[in-house]
C-alpha cells in the first residue's frame, strides 16, 4: 500500500502563488507517473497537471503557464507550483501516483483564492 499526503493549500489572493506538495510512503518499490487533480464544488475532478517518472511533464489548457509540476524521486514527493492564482483555481487539490497497476489518491487540500 502507498500512503500520500498533501500539504501546502490555503487561502490566498488572486495573483499570488501557492506550492502544494504530496509525499508518498509505505511500500514504494517503483512510483510512475504522478498527478496533481483538483475538484471544484459541484464540478467533476480535473486534471491539473503530471509528470512521469522520468519528468516528463503534461498540463491542462487553464493552468499552462501559470504553474509547476515537479518531483524528488528520492523523497517520493511531488510539487505542483501555483503562480498567478484566479479565484477560478480555488478547488480542493488531490495527489495521485500510480504504481504497476494500482493508483493511490491522497486526502486532498484546500486551496481558496479570494479575488
Amino acid at each position: 500500500q502507498v500512503q500520500l499526503v498533501e500539504s501546502g493549500g490555503g487561502l490566498q489572493q488572486a495573483g499570488k502563488s501557492l506550492r502544494l506538495s504530496c509525499v508518498a510512503s509505505g511500500t514504494i518499490v517503483s512510483i510512475g507517473t504522478m498527478r496533481w487533480y483538483r475538484q471544484a464544488p459541484g464540478k467533476q475532478r480535473e486534471l491539473v497537471a503530471d509528470i512521469t517518472s522520468g519528468g516528463r511533464t503534461n498540463y491542462a489548457d487553464s493552468v499552462k503557464g501559470r504553474c509547476t509540476i515537479s518531483r524528488d524521486n528520492a523523497k517520493n514527493t511531488v510539487y505542483l507550483q501555483m503562480n498567478s492564482l484566479k479565484p477560478e483555481d480555488t478547488a480542493v487539490y488531490y495527489c495521485n501516483a500510480q504504481q504497476y497497476l494500482t493508483n493511490y489518491w491522497g486526502q486532498g487540500t484546500q486551496v481558496t483564492v479570494s479575488s
